[in-house]
């Protein structure tokens, strides 16, 4: 109970009323609907699958404030290509992946999360070095961990200020909104 009371607080939630009974907690909410947004996923988590939602519109009310959606930055594609495993492999211990090998992405495509909170420009093509020698172990098996693939309300959760969700009759995407790296620094508000 005490990680979802956190997590609705985060959101701009207003607790109205609380009973237990029988081991079961009951929590009566106000929260701007922007709130609710990708918060379905994170409470199944952390009710342990056990948690039941459901919500109802009151009404329109006053600007709640910012909600802060996400502390992390994001891993961008510096040019158009095809991913490749080995570079997936390396960029793993960077942040979480959106996305397997062979998949094409374009210049300016969020293709996962950085572990920090700065955003880092990637090359999801780099391929590994071949030569004509070969050592043994030296070509182990590449293990990548399965990619997150996020529904629409959770990219829409997912985005900040400066990136958009692109959807198509295939797939759905998240990218920057200006594409190009240069040109994003250059826009860049001084921090």
């Amino acid at each position: 109970m005490g990680k979802v009371i956190e997590n609705l607080g985060g959101r701009r939630g207003t607790l109205l009323e609380m009973h237990q009974k029988n081991g079961m907690a009951r929590l009566t909410y106000r929260i701007p609907t922007r709130g609710l947004l990708g918060f379905r996923s994170e409470f199944l988590t952390d009710t342990r699958g056990m948690g039941v939602m459901n919500y109802v519109f009151l009404q329109f009310g006053e600007y709640a404030g910012e909600i802060k959606n996400r502390t992390k930055g994001v891993l961008v594609a510096m040019n158009q290509c095809t991913t490749v495993a080995y570079a997936l492999f390396n960029l793993q211990e960077r942040g979480r992946l959106f996305l397997g090998p062979g998949e094409k992405v374009y210049e300016g495509q969020i293709i996962g999360e950085h572990s920090r909170d700065t955003d880092l420009v990637v090359n999801p093509a780099k391929g590994k070095k071949l030569t004509n020698m070969r050592a043994a172990g030296s070509d182990d098996a590449v293990i990548l961990t399965p990619p997150i693939r996020m529904s629409l309300e959770e990219c829409i959760s997912y985005i900040n200020d400066d990136e958009l969700v692109e959807i198509t009759p295939l797939s759905i995407r998240l990218r920057k909104q200006i594409l190009d790296d240069l040109e994003r620094r250059r826009t860049k508000p001084a921090a």
